[in-house]
């Protein structure tokens, strides 16, 4: 690529193959069909030395890369959660790259420091938070910043509230070594937490403990007090608590309001990991899922998963600014400024120095789409889900495993873990849709996510009519230990959908 000429006719040629891809992407398996490997034997051992062709380039898209492409924004992909996509964010990146700053001071680069503090008090008061997290209200000491993942936003937090308790400690007891509060830290969190709460832990050689939950699958106040009680009581320092808002293994909630409650009380750093269900906040209907944020330090969605913006855009808020940039702070004086002090540096905010204009694409995103329709994106989600849930609910042979609160059910055969296990096995064998299971109170559970923004019900009653005829292949009607009436409907639920699909 020479010049802008060659630019804008190859980017007409990409924008067009992109449309194309998205606009026939249910054509496509939704879990790559290659084994691992398989893009080395397509491809030269080294770079050429000459450019070449643009148009062999774009041959070898559907020749070499969209053969091991997982389509996560397939109708027909039901994995995980929902990573967020949008014309509107894919325009804001494009800008972005061209732009091509790298913001780690104010004076580096403005506009994508100060988007960013306005796009984050927008997305904030979108999502009923309260005044004290903003940074553009009266005084308020709070304020947002969009982290790659949910994973950085955790690791941040228990970094903060690692420093935090070194200080608050050394303030009343000047003599006491850093090093030694440091081996007494312990943070906690629910048995249901993300993995990624576990790694921040070990990033931050703070030591973890994994709390039991209720019958909800949500960690309560009881059991945080209970161990802080117990850790007392053995000479450690309860630092941080990890409160999840929409686990990955069933989207349950922790509560909130009674672990901030016990956090306050013992000056504990409390942070909610709201990185799915965060994105329902924007619909007043459930924002009663967020109680009790008001007594968190700091709070993290994923705008990238569930709010049509392009990964990787994670927002992050904490209460006191200056709570995470005092953890952080390392001032080198090529990086100073004349305006320092004054504005924000977002490098003291993160754990990369440099950081791309993401607060573009959020900025499209509310922009171009609305609140209005915004909302409507996660209402239209949430209701397909519940008739899934209804769909499974139906059938004797199976059994929903957890309350259904947002876009997610799980479920399973009313038989063995092997015989779920052999399920999700056949159902994904098929190319047609692809689903993960979980294990969830000792027992494999299937997951069934409603991801892409082109679901509808047909592609619902498509996927569940797979479920019933792969179900039928595993032996369930023979081995259920249900009564003589389930397993004659077993059985007539196999017959109607091996012959004819559907029942």
């Amino acid at each position: 690529m020479t010049n802008s000429d060659d630019f804008r006719k190859w980017g007409r040629d990409m924008v067009d193959y992109v449309a194309g891809y998205l606009d026939t992407i249910d054509k496509r398996p939704p879990l790559a069909q290659v084994s691992p490997g398989y893009l080395r034997q397509l491809i030269p051992d080294e770079a050429p030395h000459q450019p070449d062709k643009w148009e062999d380039v774009m041959a070898d898209l559907e020749r070499v890369i969209m053969p091991g492409v997982t389509h996560w924004h397939s109708p027909h992909f039901h994995s995980y959660f929902p990573t967020a996509n949008s014309y509107a964010a894919i325009l804001g990146d494009i800008l972005s790259d061209a732009i091509g700053c790298i913001g780690f001071t104010w004076v580096s680069s403005p506009a994508c420091t100060e988007l960013e503090t306005v796009v984050m008090d927008w997305m904030g008061k979108l999502l009923g938070l309260p005044d004290s997290f903003l940074s553009g209200e009266g005084e308020s000491k709070g304020g947002g910043v969009i982290q790659g993942t949910a994973s950085e936003a955790t690791v941040m937090a228990i970094l903060a509230a690692k420093m935090k308790s070194i200080r608050d400690i050394q303030h009343t007891e000047p003599d006491r070594d850093q090093y030694e509060i440091m081996s007494k830290l312990v943070a906690y969190c629910s048995e249901q937490a993300h993995s990624s709460v576990e790694r921040a832990a070990l990033i931050a050689s703070v030591r973890m403990r994994l709390l039991p939950t209720d019958e909800k699958n949500a960690l309560r106040g009881d059991a945080l007090r209970k161990a802080i009680e117990e850790d007392k009581a053995k000479g450690l320092i309860p630092s941080f608590v990890c409160a999840t808002m929409g686990t990955t293994g069933c989207c349950s909630f922790d509560n909130i309001e009674e672990l901030g409650t016990v956090c306050n009380e013992e000056q504990i750093w409390l942070h909610v990991d709201g990185a799915y269900a965060g994105s329902a906040l924007i619909c007043p209907e459930f924002r009663y899922l967020g109680a009790g944020l008001e007594l968190a330090d700091s709070f993290n969605f994923n705008a990238h998963k569930w709010l049509r913006v392009n990964f990787d855009c994670s927002c992050m808020w904490v209460k006191n600014q200056q709570d995470l940039v005092g953890a952080f702070h390392v001032d080198p004086t090529y990086l100073k400024h004349e305006h320092q002090g004054q504005v924000i540096d977002y490098r003291h905010w993160h754990i990369p120095l440099g950081r791309r204009f993401r607060s573009l694409k959020i900025w499209f995103v509310l922009r171009l789409f609305g609140i209005d329709k915004l909302q409507e994106h996660i209402k239209t989600q949430v209701a397909l889900a519940h008739e899934f849930e209804a769909l499974v609910a139906a059938d004797k042979r199976f059994e929903i495993s957890a309350d259904v609160v947002l876009g997610l059910v799980c479920f399973r055969l009313k038989g063995t873990d092997d015989q779920n296990r052999e399920l999700l096995d056949q159902i994904n064998k098929t190319g047609k849709i692809f689903m993960v299971g979980a294990m969830l109170n000792g027992e494999f559970i299937l997951r069934f996510a409603i991801c892409a923004a082109t679901t509808a019900s047909e592609h619902v009653k498509y996927a569940w009519d797979i479920i019933k005829e792969e179900s039928c292949k595993v032996g369930a009607k023979e081995q259920l230990n249900g009564t003589k009436e389930q397993l004659n409907g077993s059985k007539e639920h196999c017959n109607g959908t091996v012959q004819n699909g559907k029942e």
